[in-house]
């Protein structure tokens, strides 16, 4: 199972590897990543594989959130299911 992984919120050092160190800490595989910096506001997409997550999916939400909460950024975990449900007619 796939998701994607959001984070927005104030550029600081070390974002991206404070959400691949997570990643790594659940065995979630990072497949692709997209970054940009618009004005002051740091936006990152990332492209997961969750066969391999040691957690389950309230799990590691909460992870994310406390991670998102340390850094005052918001981070969203959003499975492939739900993108499949919303383009389902």
């Amino acid at each position: 199972m796939k998701a994607v992984i959001t984070v927005i919120g104030r550029d600081t050092v070390g974002v991206v590897a404070k959400v691949s160190a997570v990643c790594a800490e659940l065995n979630i595989n990072i497949e692709d990543v997209s970054q940009s910096i618009m004005q002051d506001m740091f936006c990152m997409i990332m492209l997961v594989n969750l066969n391999g997550c040691t957690v389950d999916s309230a799990a590691m939400r909460e992870r994310f959130s406390a991670l998102g909460k340390e850094m005052q950024m918001q981070v969203t975990v959003t499975r492939q299911e739900v993108f499949d449900a919303m383009h389902t007619v």
